[in-house]
């Protein structure tokens, strides 16, 4: 039971060893001590307030991103709804253009028409007077021989040539 109970001289020993060494502690290594802890607290806090500065400038460039983002999408929305305005106009004038074109062909091909119209009508014409100066030809040949059918003939066909 020595060993459970405490002897006077051993915790005299042990309050005088422990009083040198609080004072050796105290003198030497208690300011090092107190000094690292409160370097410490300090670099903790100031880690803190670094992350928390940094939270702060994410959530600002977040925001700064979303509206950059939307910007850009607006951006692309103006420039779609301008692709599809030219589109649409060049269609259009693509249309006209068409249009314009096939009634430029169409006109053309009217007077062409028209043209080959009045030639075929001309070379009837042609033939019908020579058809017209052979009869006569041969109607003046078989006359000839008397005077006064001539002159009537030519009285006939001077006034039939006035009234066409």
């Amino acid at each position: 039971m020595g060993l459970v109970t405490p002897n006077p001289g051993t915790i005299f020993w042990m309050v005088i060893i422990f009083g040198i060494v609080l004072f050796i502690l105290r003198k030497f290594a208690w300011k090092p001590i107190l000094y690292a802890l409160k370097d410490r607290e300090e670099s903790i806090a100031n880690a803190l307030n670094s992350a928390e500065e940094a939270k702060k400038e994410v959530a600002g460039l977040k925001a700064e991103n979303e509206k950059i983002m939307a910007e850009a999408r607006r951006e692309k929305e103006i420039i779609l709804k301008e692709a599809k305005e030219l589109k649409d106009k060049i269609i259009a004038e693509a249309k006209q253009k068409a249009n314009l074109e096939t009634q430029k062909a169409v006109e053309s091909a009217r007077i062409q028409i028209q043209n080959e119209k009045t030639s075929a009508i001309n070379d009837i014409k042609n033939q019908v007077a020579e058809l017209s100066v052979m009869i006569a030809e041969k109607l003046i040949k078989k006359e000839l021989g008397n005077k006064p059918e001539q002159e009537k003939l030519l009285d006939g066909l001077i006034d039939g040539i006035k009234m066409n």
